[in-house]
């Protein structure tokens, strides 16, 4: 049975799409079968992971819209364990169309049921809005990780999408966990990043994961070429950190199951 993990925060910027696509694939090189969903209409996921998404017939539009078969939205990466099901652009208007469809915030949870079984981990990437496609990834979802920018508005906005989770896990899915607090584009020789640690550490404690994505131009490079930067320069200290997130997300699973 996988385990499904949105990555969310209304915040722009924070890292949301860079964790999706590297914790996917470092997950994908330690054997794990591993489906990254792209929930945003930017795309930003699917052309990281070298989907040519002007080409893609079959999106998560169409799946979530027309009830389009699942299997044929899935595109293979450089990866073999690691699959993606791209976005579009027409997602925009998505969130529209699906007011007046019937249990409209479980369209997505009703789409992705048929794959659960075949992936250990299924990430949706969302995108930066507490709109009705965040609202359904996070109805479909075991967890949510949440990306932390090291700046000085990180905590700014956070109160929203936890009373956000809060309503979800009330209204339609009781289920849903906070899987971790991640802290993005960390620079160590910064106090502000470090007293902006220790802040979000008080706030959540041991919610927090022990990993820190450090700033990393190679992270920024990557996915124009469509490559997770694994792929792009495994050496690289993006790579390794996000190596380190993987070996520990499992790690905490272990701990949950055993």
């Amino acid at each position: 049975m996988g385990k499904i993990i949105a990555m969310a925060n209304q915040k722009g910027g924070v890292g949301k799409t860079t964790t999706t696509i590297n914790l996917a694939a470092s997950l994908a090189t330690l054997e794990k079968k591993v489906l990254v969903v792209d929930a945003d209409p930017q795309a930003n996921a699917s052309s990281g992971l070298g989907v040519d998404i002007k080409q893609a017939e079959c999106t998560v539009y169409e799946c979530l819209i027309d009830r389009a078969d699942v299997r044929k939205a899935l595109h293979d990466t450089d990866i073999d364990t690691l699959k993606v099901i791209s976005s579009h652009i027409n997602l925009v208007g998505a969130e529209i169309e699906m007011l007046n469809l019937k249990n409209r915030e479980r369209i997505m949870k009703e789409v992705l049921a048929p794959l659960k079984d075949e992936f250990d981990y299924i990430f949706i990437d969302c995108s930066p809005s507490l709109g009705l496609i965040t609202v359904n990834a996070l109805t479909t979802a075991d967890s949510v990780i949440i990306p932390v920018q090291a700046e000085y508005f990180a905590l700014e906005g956070i109160s929203k999408l936890l009373n956000t989770i809060k309503i979800i896990k009330s209204k339609l899915n009781p289920g849903l966990e906070i899987e971790g607090f991640l802290l993005t584009m960390f620079d160590s020789r910064l106090r502000q990043a470090n007293q902006i640690y220790d802040e979000v550490k008080r706030h959540f404690q041991e919610l927090v994961f022990k990993t820190v994505i450090q700033r990393n131009v190679k992270l920024s490079e990557a996915p124009s070429y469509g490559l997770p930067t694994i792929l792009y320069d495994a050496d690289s200290t993006g790579a390794k950190n996000y190596m380190a997130l993987a070996k520990e997300l499992i790690n905490k699973n272990l701990q949950k199951t055993a």
